[in-house]
């Protein structure tokens, strides 16, 4: 692993007491942010950034000396990074997922979810009718229109509506297309009675008694 590297490292400097890897230059403290085992991004390839966190300020200027003795291995006899098969084989292993572990981590995060929304309930509930500083009152969804419940009644009504617009397009394409035919019609109509003028012309013509004046 990435921070147990560096925390070995590290460590001659002084306690090392925390590690953090990431993939670009970031400010601010995540301590309060917890890593996910399961449900983490995956992690960046190529150039990395790490913060490496002393208990004391003195091994900063400890780390900052380690320049001078030259470039630090990650991989030595006592720790040799694993390659090849034997890295697969243990990328494999950890990429198994342990069942309590993932239903405590689940757990944990529900919980924590649960008495977020508690909190918030609880403060939107106090603020409920009490005016700010500009005299402004927050509505909110269970003020005097809460949400409804999407119950099977609602449901039902949900998909009666959808049925009608349904029925209603049908009859508009109905009527679209009826009138499209009744156009159509006309203009046969039109034609073929343009095309027997036509030949009453000729045929009078012939007979020498068409008189245009």
């Amino acid at each position: 692993c990435v921070k147990d590297a560096l925390s070995r490292l590290f460590s001659r400097c002084g306690h090392v007491q925390s590690v953090d890897v990431c993939e670009k230059p970031e400010p601010g403290d995540k301590k309060g942010k917890r890593a996910s085992k399961f449900f983490s991004c995956k992690p960046a390839t190529g150039f990395q950034v790490a913060y490496v966190v002393f208990k004391k300020p003195a091994g900063v200027q400890a780390a900052k000396a380690l320049s001078q003795e030259g470039p630090l291995l990650i991989s030595t006899e006592s720790h040799p990074v694993k390659t090849g098969i034997s890295k697969w084989i243990a990328s494999y292993a950890a990429s198994v997922v342990d069942p309590e572990e993932l239903k405590a981590e689940v757990d944990n995060y529900m919980e924590d979810y649960d008495k977020k929304m508690a909190e918030e309930e609880a403060k939107a509930a106090q603020e409920e009718g009490v005016p700010d500083e500009e005299g402004w009152v927050k509505v909110t969804r269970k003020g005097r229109k809460p949400g409804l419940p999407r119950t099977e009644a609602a449901n039902l009504r949900l998909l009666e509506r959808e049925k009608q617009k349904r029925a209603r397009k049908e009859l508009l394409n109905f009527y679209a297309w009826q009138h499209r035919e009744t156009k159509r019609e006309h203009i046969a109509q039109l034609r073929k009675k343009f095309e027997e003028d036509k030949q009453r012309i000729a045929l009078m013509r012939a007979q020498r008694k068409f008189r245009p004046y």
